[in-house]
């Protein structure tokens, strides 16, 4: 397993990054500390939250997941093993925005739940297109400057502000996103692969895909209505119920019978051997889970099988 860099940062990570969200949702602190104890334990360095994980469950305010993650670091003495990247610009219940001052306030109380002093990948949860990008970006300068930010990324940002904002960065002398964050798995191809894919190869941005696994339906747990009540996310998964969708499993049913693995195993392995992917995000809520993620970096999956899955999975 060899580490890949972040676009144009020093910022060095095996190829799959841990996604925050289910701690303090689905999971308790407990559960969470043994996944992420497990997770670095096995050689991976890529922990990936938000300020907002996980403020929709009932209960919680925001800042749950970071929180969490806080009080491993400090208990586990992990921070520097870990690239540590958390977002800003989500609804903290003062909407969603990226007003200067904004993202100088909430740098402040996410350092202070992940008890650390700096943020490795700072990330433009959403976009906020009543702010001006170099607005946006001067503050991410100061961050910088002050040593809290290393680097900056994006997230759910069109391509055509995204491309501004590069634009923007080079001309006036200011931080440059060097990561975009998209949804995109072997369901969900169309929207990156259009417009996204090209901009982030040909401005050299690290790509961490977030829904990898689509919510869960590309580890093969969803078939039958019957499977729909297996777990919080099951509600939805019926919308996969297509052609495509039972397309898609059988050519991952197949592959991963022929590697003596999983369908959510080879589903992250075509992710992380496609060309314009750096890592993508994935979580756990049980150790059983972890090893589907352990195995993918490592997979001897061959060229044939990759060019089957993405034919079969054609949109």
């Amino acid at each position: 397993m060899e580490k890949r860099q972040l676009g144009s940062s020093d910022l060095q990570v095996y190829p799959v990054c841990f996604g925050g969200n289910v701690f303090g949702w689905t999971i308790d602190e407990k559960t969470s500390f043994e996944i992420l104890d497990a997770f670095i334990g096995k050689g991976f360095n890529f922990i990936d939250t938000a300020d907002v994980y996980s403020r929709w469950a009932d209960g919680n305010n925001g800042g749950e997941s970071e929180t969490i993650i806080g009080k491993w670091l400090k208990k586990s003495d992990s921070r520097d093993k870990v690239v540590l990247a958390t977002k800003v610009g989500s609804d903290m219940g003062e909407g969603k925005t990226l007003k200067k001052e904004y993202i100088l306030k909430a740098v402040e109380a996410s350092l202070k739940r992940l008890q650390t002093d700096y943020i490795d990948l700072y990330q433009t949860h959403f976009d906020d297109s009543d702010t001006p990008v170099e607005e946006t970006l001067e503050a991410y300068q100061q961050l910088v400057k002050e040593g809290k930010v290393r680097y900056i990324g994006a997230s759910n940002m069109s391509p055509e502000r995204l491309l501004e904002s590069l634009e923007t960065a080079r001309e006036k002398g200011l931080p440059e996103y060097q990561t975009m964050q998209p949804h995109y798995n072997l369901y969900e191809r169309k929207a990156f692969e259009e417009t996204l894919e090209p901009l982030c190869l040909g401005n050299n941005l690290g790509v961490i895909t977030y829904f990898s696994l689509e919510s869960g339906f590309l580890t093969g747990k969803y078939r039958t209505k019957d499977d729909l009540s297996k777990s919080k996310r099951g509600s939805n998964m019926d919308k996969y119920f297509n052609d495509r969708g039972f397309k898609i499993l059988e050519a991952l049913d197949e592959v991963a019978a022929s590697l003596d693995t999983s369908p959510a195993t080879v589903a992250l392995a075509w992710l992380i051997h496609r060309p314009s992917i750096t890592a993508p995000i994935v979580s756990a809520t049980g150790l059983k889970q972890l090893e589907s993620i352990f195995n993918a970096p490592d997979l001897p999956i061959t060229e044939e099988q990759l060019r089957y899955l993405t034919q079969e999975s054609a949109w």
